[in-house]
């Protein structure tokens, strides 16, 4: 499948890109053509670097910022975005503060919470929400869930990609969207033409990554 992949990179900023591989992908609600490969930017050093500058853009001299709430492993990044979000300068509006870096757990119901003693983080706080990838959105609804749970005050959503902007109620600050995702579609497993086709199931998308399937 990799033989296929086809790179995105980002008009304003060519370092920073998104991988396309085709083939017939499932995720426990949905099927999709395309695995969208973004672990790179989250590996990365210097490309998660380039990512926090780029997301830091909408915020730097309007949002007071208090804590970044951070999912599918987009710590790296959201510790560089709290830096350029903290650089000296007259329009930067948290300069003199701090800003926290944190990420929810599961618990025992599998619903996201924070522990003890990072919820005072949370609790009246101004949080930008960072994730990788906003497909079907099943992750962005539990995060906003938690954070309206325990009284976070939302200011921006940030994402790497988010494939289907139009059908989000909330504003979402991204680098990509769908309209840059060229024969990107994601279906209802019993809808899904390539079932249909009879083509079988190449890769099972997981946490961070895909495993190939084996029938």
């Amino acid at each position: 499948m990799n033989e296929d992949m086809i790179t995105i990179p980002l008009e304003r900023n060519p370092s920073i890109s998104v991988n396309m591989i085709p083939g017939h992908y499932a995720t426990s609600n949905s099927h999709r053509t395309h695995y969208l490969a973004v672990n790179h930017l989250k590996s990365s050093a210097l490309l998660a670097r380039e990512v926090a500058r780029e997301l830091a853009l909408p915020y730097v001299s309007s949002t007071f910022v208090d804590t970044i709430v951070c999912m599918d492993e987009t710590e790296v990044i959201g510790a560089y975005l709290a830096e350029e979000l903290l650089k000296p300068g007259l329009s930067v509006k948290n300069r003199g503060r701090d800003i926290n870096v944190v990420t929810p757990i599961l618990n025992i119901n599998k619903k996201l919470t924070f522990q003890t003693d990072t919820m005072k983080l949370i609790n009246d706080r101004e949080i930008i929400l960072l994730l990788s990838t906003i497909t079907g959105g099943s992750t962005l609804a539990a995060a906003l869930e938690a954070l309206t749970y325990y009284h976070g005050n939302i200011v921006g959503i940030s994402a790497l990609l988010n494939a289907y902007p139009d059908q989000q109620e909330h504003k979402i600050n991204s680098l990509f969207v769908g309209e840059n995702l060229p024969h990107y579609e994601l279906y209802r497993p019993a809808a899904c033409p390539l079932c249909k086709a009879g083509k079988k199931i190449d890769a099972i998308i997981v946490r961070d990554g895909y495993m190939e399937a084996n029938y």
